[in-house]
């Protein structure tokens, strides 16, 4: 999954994104309520984990705004206020979870699966395109029924690629759906993947729009 992390304590930051970047996520983090903003409306995230403290204005007020703008958005709210009223103002104000700071990071992740399942409940839990069939709740796929193994960046494009089929997806738009702002990314690593995939579900699944991007066609 692709995470926002909003969060202005730059060590904490720092920890987080290298933590949930082990899990297999790909992690962009900002420190202010208006990067936030900017970041959603023009790079949606799967997750937000939104920090209230912030040096530009509370995070309650970015939640709400979040609100208006993407409603179905899952934002976990990552804070030291840990007051009980705090925590039913965060929820009733449109937060999908809170965290108390300090918290134990196998926590957060365990939150963060929550979260996952909940958003595969909200779309359809299995895509089937022709003989490959991708079950986002159990985030496992077969091909011509018989269940294959891909790895999480692997998976991550598969998915991204079949809940868009009939649709080019260009190269950066692919790519920032896999990797963390600033990762090291070889110039043929989008095409290492998309080779691995076509040896596993075959070489005609996935097409290539030369000079913009790939598709996954419907049927």
């Amino acid at each position: 999954m692709q995470l926002l992390l909003v969060e202005d304590d730059h060590l904490l930051a720092k920890g987080l994104q290298q933590a949930l970047a082990k899990q297999g996520h790909a992690v962009n983090a900002v420190s202010t309520g208006e990067a936030a903003l900017h970041v959603v409306n023009t790079e949606p995230p799967d997750i937000v984990i939104l920090d209230l403290g912030l040096p530009d204005m509370d995070g309650i007020a970015v939640l709400k705004r979040l609100r208006k703008k993407k409603a179905d958005l899952p934002v976990l709210i990552l804070t030291a206020r840990n007051e009980l009223d705090d925590k039913i103002y965060g929820l009733d104000c449109g937060a999908d979870d809170y965290l108390a700071k300090p918290f134990d990071v196998a926590e957060l992740f365990a939150r963060l699966r929550v979260l996952e399942r909940r958003l595969a409940t909200h779309k359809s839990s299995e895509i089937t395109i022709g003989d490959v069939s991708l079950d986002i709740q159990k985030n496992t796929v077969s091909f011509q029924s018989a269940d294959i193994e891909l790895s999480r960046r692997e998976y991550m494009l598969l998915k991204s690629l079949m809940e868009n089929a009939g649709r080019i997806q260009t190269r950066d738009t692919l790519e920032a759906r896999l990797y963390s702002w600033g990762e090291e990314v070889s110039s043929n690593a989008l095409e290492v993947h998309i080779h691995h995939l076509r040896k596993k579900l075959g070489a005609d699944f996935i097409k290539t729009v030369r000079g913009v991007g790939y598709k996954v066609n419907l049927p």
